[in-house]
């Protein structure tokens, strides 16, 4: 089942990409839209598997590596953690598949599209499901080979192809650093394989080696490691630089790639690497610092934007920015909760943007639009549901995986796990109060659009409509059911006999049903019939061995207990977000730009995004081209050229240049030049005393 879940959107890319001519447009629509959506059906029967009842296990399928004792397999690891990653990529990728049926109904190279959609489907799919980490290398390098092709998809605008190189050369960046960290876990671990680098965690938890003459830290310095690659790749503070950029892609792209997929590859490897994590203290206190920054820097930054997408860009920045810091103060199951709900309502929010985009003409300025709500209510509501999910407000998902990131943060006790909460807190407002300015901005008051545009205006066609009702499903109720399985006390768990008593008086059955000879099939059925969130299903059951907790750094639990104000803040920032939005831009209008007259050099600050495109432009780009053009002028062309092949060449011609000139075709010439050549040769023979070995004849006896 494992192998339809992973190769079946290989199987499309391929038939897609080598019969696209022939299978035409709408054959290679049918062929990758219909790979993806089995294999989504499929990635949930995995699901229901492996979370309510089997074991993980690993499904090896051919030797890879081979080299003296070095041995590597190509084989899929099915836990508990991978296969929520599989339900959350093949659902959502499933979505874009369908949508990108009408959003890229006039392109002409659509099933060019469609088949790199399937490529980095699969690519993700392995970085998941890999059992050791040179298979999560093939994957993680995979995917960022399909997001530069669908960057760049539409080649011809030089924006696009600057985006596509932005975001390959600074996910290089961060993939040096996971390399190192590869490297430095086979040094200390001597293996790749995760069953062998977990099982001997707590082993090495105290080893150190020499880096750079200094004894260092094993544990620390590999996640230390570890965690450039997931700054790279999930946009954290210092590599995120790449993210905004790449909106010049596709909006399906921007669904799939950024919302809900490869950003999450860096929050994935961090937890999938929480037995190494929770015995480097020092590097989980670096994840929860750059995490919480991130969340409140890209926070400011989408309150000053105007791009639709890249206020939603923003968006997902800081919301990783959560994740993280949830990582970092060991709530692993609280930030994959968070990363399966923000899957939903960011992917929602993306296509609602591009439903939006695609009603308006491809216009993508909030400043030229509103008054449109009307004409497009369903993406309208859409958009409503996603940004309610957004916000953190119940009972939309957000709400409960946001308030118990936050909880966490808070219930760590630590000064880090303090100042996350407080960051959190300030991006949880920002976030609710920039929903909120897109909401007016672009559905609210007087149309800015030109009368051509809002002629034009219409609700998308049902093919684009479908998958975003499916992903509101998802925006609405993931929180709700998954709750406790993520994330439940583990002291709210009940026993078998609870559960089947409760599932028989649901159901009518009568109490004197003596429980106790129900058989163990019996028991497994009930708990398909009991809903996620029943309280016996703790995080504990949920997720077995696949995410690793010391008990003195369980934060998840702790969070069930912090004070209620806690719990209450969040959702009281967000509605204070949502009514400053309101009030700023539908009921007292002119209060934006007199705030920014005051705080000009602050909202200077915001709008310039902290600067960064600017210092790392004067410090590396700048610096860059400038040594290109020193090596290439003065190194390739001034020395090697010069008197390397140029200089050959250009003595060549010179001396074939003077040669032929004896080439006249004057007879004379060439017996003069004949003499001349005689009498040089003999003179150089006298010149040498060379002995002709000729006697000359005597005469009179005289030689």
């Amino acid at each position: 089942m494992e192998l339809l879940a992973v190769f079946l959107p290989l199987l499309g890319f391929v038939i897609a990409g080598l019969f696209g001519e022939k299978l035409g447009h709408k054959g290679c629509q049918f062929v990758t839209c219909a790979c993806v959506i089995i294999a989504a059906i499929v990635s949930v029967a995995l699901f229901m598997d492996v979370i309510m009842g089997q074991d993980a296990y690993v499904t090896v399928l051919a030797p890879w590596v081979v080299s003296g004792d070095f041995t590597v397999s190509w084989a899929l690891r099915i836990d508990q953690l991978s296969v929520v990653m599989m339900c959350v990529i093949n659902i959502v990728s499933a979505c874009v598949h369908v949508y990108s049926v009408g959003y890229m109904s006039h392109d002409k190279h659509r099933g060019r599209f469609m088949s790199y959609l399937g490529l980095f489907t699969f690519a993700m799919l392995m970085l998941v499901t890999a059992d050791n980490l040179l298979q999560l290398f093939f994957g993680w390098e995979g995917v960022g080979l399909a997001s530069y092709l669908l960057i760049g998809f539409w080649n011809q605008k030089k924006s696009a192809n600057a985006a596509a190189q932005k975001a390959f050369v600074v996910n290089r960046v961060g993939d040096f650093g996971l390399a190192l960290g590869m490297m430095a876990i086979y040094i200390v671990f001597g293996s790749i394989e995760f069953q062998v680098i977990f099982e001997r965690a707590s082993e090495m938890a105290e080893s150190y080696f020499t880096l750079f003459g200094y004894e260092v830290h094993a544990m620390t310095a590999i996640c230390m490691l570890l965690f450039v690659g997931a700054i790279g790749k999930s946009a954290q503070l210092g590599l995120h630089t790449w993210l905004p950029d790449a909106m010049e892609g596709p909006t399906p792209v921007s669904a799939l790639i950024h919302a809900a997929t490869m950003v999450t590859a860096g929050v994935f490897l961090v937890a999938r690497m929480s037995p190494l994590f929770e015995y480097a203290p020092d590097a989980l206190m670096v994840v929860t610092i750059v995490g919480a920054c991130t969340a409140f820097v890209a926070a400011t930054i989408g309150m000053t934007q105007f791009d639709i997408k890249r206020v939603i860009a923003y968006s997902t920045m800081s919301q990783l920015g959560y994740m993280f810091f949830a990582l970092g103060v060991s709530a692993y199951g609280a930030a994959m909760f968070h990363l399966v709900t923000h899957a939903f309502f960011k992917a929602l929010l993306f296509l609602g943007a591009g439903s939006v985009i695609h009603a308006m003409s491809d216009e993508q300025d909030m400043r030229k639009m509103g008054g449109i709500w009307k004409k497009i209510p369903v993406t309208y509501v859409m958009m409503w549901i996603g940004s309610l999910a957004l916000a953190g407000i119940p009972p939309f998902a957000g709400y409960f995986s946001k308030d118990i990131v936050l909880e966490a943060a808070w219930a760590d006790g630590t000064n880090f796990g303090h100042f996350a909460y407080w960051m959190g807190i300030a991006a949880a407002f920002m976030t609710a109060f920039y929903s909120w300015r897109l909401i007016i901005m672009t559905f609210h008051g007087k149309p800015r659009a030109s009368n051509s545009v809002m002629s034009h205006v219409h609700e998308s066609p049902a093919v684009m409509i479908l998958p975003l009702v499916v992903l509101a499903c998802g925006a609405l109720f993931a929180g709700k059911v998954f709750y406790q399985g993520f994330v439940g006390s583990s002291s709210h768990h009940g026993d078998d006999h609870a559960v089947v008593a409760e599932h028989d008086e649901a159901h009518g059955v009568h109490e004197d049903v003596d429980h106790s000879e129900t058989s163990e099939e019996s028991h497994e059925t009930l708990a398909y019939a009991v809903n996620m969130d029943h309280p016996s299903l703790s995080k504990e059951v949920f997720w077995k061995e696949s995410i690793v907790v010391l008990p003195e750094n369980d934060t998840v639990e702790a969070a069930h207990n912090v004070p209620k104000w806690v719990k209450y803040t969040p959702l009281a920032a967000g509605v204070s977000g949502i009514i400053l939005a309101y009030i700023a831009y539908m009921f007292v209008t002119g209060l934006p730009a007199f705030v920014k007259s005051i705080f000009r050099p602050i909202h200077t600050l915001f709008f310039r995004k902290w600067f960064f495109d600017e210092i790392y432009n004067a410090l590396f780009v700048r610096t860059s081209l400038m040594l290109g053009v020193l090596f290439w002028r003065k190194g390739d062309q001034g020395i090697i050229d010069r008197y390397g092949p140029d200089g050959i060449a250009r003595i060549s011609s010179k001396a074939g240049s003077s040669i032929g000139r004896f080439q006249s075709g004057f007879v004379y010439q060439y017996a003069f030049v004949m003499v001349i050549a005689v009498v040089a040769i003999l003179s150089w023979f006298v010149f040498k005393g060379f002995d002709f070995g000729i006697e000359m004849p005597k005469v009179g006896g005289v030689e």
